[in-house]
């Protein structure tokens, strides 16, 4: 008799702590009535900044909206994400095509690829059909001087008012995170790569 009544009082509970969730649920989205795209950044040391990008790339994508990438650093690696998304329709990609930075040593040729990377950026920031573009690694643009972030406030400001901006990439500045509409700071709290397990394909890239 007593795990009956047990069972109906924890019933009872989850109930009302139901009820009062939905309550709260109901609430924000009864606040939230503003229309209009939003800018996500996704920053910090954890892995899974790009790949979360990507999935929200797909989704855009998957309710018959287009949407666009370009990525910035990671242009000559064989990206698993990308062989996937050029399949699908309603997607424009472009790529840097220097790659790293760090590979290639040279902040001149860095330039002169990004330089031609981000007339195509300012494109998709500018192309009203576009429900959602993705810069991939934007940060590191930022960072190494290519890239003044007026000059990236101004196209974000002057973009069409429907379309949503995700900029990826470690370290965002002050400037960048205060922007945003969303930001995610991840956080590494472990790594396989950092004790000594070889990067794969299909998990790093």
């Amino acid at each position: 008799m007593n795990s009956v009544s047990n069972s109906a009082n924890d019933a009872e509970r989850h109930q009302r702590k139901m009820e009062k969730q939905k309550a709260k649920v109901d609430a924000a989205i009864e606040r939230a009535q503003e229309e209009r795209g939003v800018v996500i950044v996704l920053t910090g040391t954890g892995k899974g900044k790009s790949s979360s990008g990507f999935g929200t790339v797909i989704r855009t994508l998957g309710h018959g909206y287009h949407a666009g990438i370009v990525q910035f650093i990671k242009g000559t690696w064989d990206c698993g994400e990308i062989k996937i998304l050029k399949s699908l329709p309603n997607l424009r990609h472009e790529v840097m095509g220097s790659g790293f930075t760090w590979n290639t040593q040279d902040k001149e040729k860095d330039q002169q690829a990004f330089d031609q990377a981000w007339p195509l950026a300012l494109e998709m920031l500018n192309d009203d059909n576009l429900r959602t573009v993705m810069l991939d690694e934007i940060t590191y643009m930022l960072a190494y001087g290519h890239l003044q972030w007026e000059d990236l406030k101004v196209a974000l400001e002057n973009r069409p008012k429907h379309q949503n901006v995700i900029l990826t990439g470690r370290g965002a500045p002050t400037a960048l995170r205060d922007f945003a509409d969303t930001l995610t700071d991840m956080k590494m709290e472990k790594h396989a790569f950092k004790a000594g397990v070889k990067a794969q394909a299909g998990i790093e890239w």
